[in-house]
């Protein structure tokens, strides 16, 4: 299967920054040019998926996707999943979440505990913590790309699907995950 101009744009950025990029909360692509560079989570989702969508405009030579609605990916985390949700009607919750039915280019917000930093800013769901869904070129196969910070390895990771729902079992199961599919906004132009 040969990718669309937006997911090979997502392939290139995972492919730059993966390893190179460290984590650091609030910190969104501007951090990208700092020395070590940085950024968090929903900066990093959030540059993914406005460069896919402008991509995807590029090559239609048209907009597939209406500036309001990259205009509105630039925002926390949980607004992210919101945003998406509230534009396409589409969400998988929980238990739905499996790799099978997933979107090829799923955006995957978690519920990760309930951090001090986030008790002045009540968020939906309590999504605290937001993941990509890319696509590799050669074999069409899955992976997660984000940017964490913990003790292992902090900054932009990327790890094999199948992989990272099997470290991710304890969300799913207390049904602290969301997935939405933030292409599907190229059919409302």
């Amino acid at each position: 299967m040969t990718l669309s101009a937006g997911e090979m744009t997502m392939w290139r950025l995972v492919q730059r920054y993966t390893g190179r990029v460290g984590y650091q909360r609030g910190v969104k692509s501007d951090g990208l040019s700092a020395d070590p560079p940085v950024i968090d989570c929903s900066g990093w989702i959030r540059l993914l998926l406005t460069k896919a969508m402008r991509a995807e405009n590029e090559a239609a030579g048209r907009a597939v996707f209406g500036a309001d609605d990259v205009e509105a990916l630039w925002v926390w985390s949980d607004r992210i999943i919101q945003e998406i949700e509230t534009r396409t009607g589409f969400v998988l919750e929980g238990r739905e979440i499996t790799a099978l039915s997933l979107p090829r280019c799923a955006t995957i917000g978690l519920k990760m505990g309930e951090p001090a930093w986030a008790s002045n800013h009540p968020r939906p769901r309590g999504i605290t913590h937001i993941v990509q869904v890319v696509r590799r070129p050669e074999d069409d196969a899955p992976f997660v790309s984000e940017s964490f910070g913990g003790s292992a390895s902090p900054g932009i990771s990327l790890t094999p699907l199948g992989e990272w729902l099997a470290l991710s079992q304890p969300h799913l199961r207390a049904g602290e995950m969301w997935a939405v599919d933030a292409f599907r906004l190229a059919s409302k132009n």
